[in-house]
């Protein structure tokens, strides 16, 4: 690529990514290119502090699928194994610090209410039930990084992924407000995308996955300040 002003903006603050889980979800087309991303991106989250066990990697057959994965991995499953947004699975587990609190109390508290003879007596077993915290390996993921590659061929089929990848991915991050990392390739030809990848034929190129590692720690971090009011 040479010298360009086309850069990746290095922030000056540093992030700690120990306390965060991020979630990879990447196509399987082009796998030499996505290996050398996904790789870049698993680097960059581990030089962050992120813990292995806290990287999870899934794959989707394409681009054209990794919205609707990203979409499932800002999802939190409850105790009924029922998906929730994050926001009410944020309701929840911030319920669970009322020692006490009951099932009824906490569906009272999302504005579901219950008839009232389904009411569970004070003291009654149904009335001391809890909901148990999240584990390391079920709780919601802090950012989702999306990684695919497409490259341009003699149809309108490159054109018509491209422009509906990036739109959707858009509506997962903005309905879910957990940060998606776009990590797609919009590459014209086979070379353009290996240089992108860190492993150009001619010239080697900078591995873009370092870069979206980098930003999925940053994002993540960000929102989790911004949730506590920290602007």
């Amino acid at each position: 690529m040479g010298d360009t002003v086309k850069n990746f903006p290095q922030f000056t603050d540093k992030f700690d990514g120990s306390p965060l889980r991020i979630a990879i979800v990447h196509a399987r087309w082009n796998k030499s290119v996505i290996d050398a991303l996904v790789a870049g991106a698993v680097a960059k989250l581990k030089e962050a502090g992120v813990k292995e066990h806290n990287i999870v990697l899934q794959s989707v057959p394409g681009s054209f699928e990794l919205p609707l994965a990203c979409q499932r991995c800002t999802l939190a499953p409850n105790i009924s194994g029922v998906l929730l947004t994050r926001g009410i699975s944020r309701v929840i587990t911030g319920s669970l610090v009322q020692a006490g609190a009951s099932a009824t109390d906490l569906l009272g508290g999302l504005g579901i209410t219950t008839p009232r003879s389904a009411t569970p007596v004070a003291g009654s077993a149904a009335a001391a039930t809890t909901f148990p915290t999240p584990t390391p390996h079920n709780r919601p993921f802090d950012a989702v990084i999306a990684i695919g590659v497409l490259i341009k061929g003699s149809t309108m089929h490159f054109e018509y992924i491209c422009e509906s990848v990036s739109h959707a991915l858009m509506r997962v991050q903005l309905d879910s407000g957990v940060p998606v990392i776009f990590g797609v390739l919009t590459a014209l030809t086979e070379d353009q995308a290996l240089e992108r990848a860190g492993i150009g034929r001619l010239t080697k190129g900078h591995n873009h996955g370092e870069d979206w590692g980098a930003a999925a720690v940053e994002m993540a971090s960000r929102v989790r300040r911004w949730g506590e009011g920290k602007f």
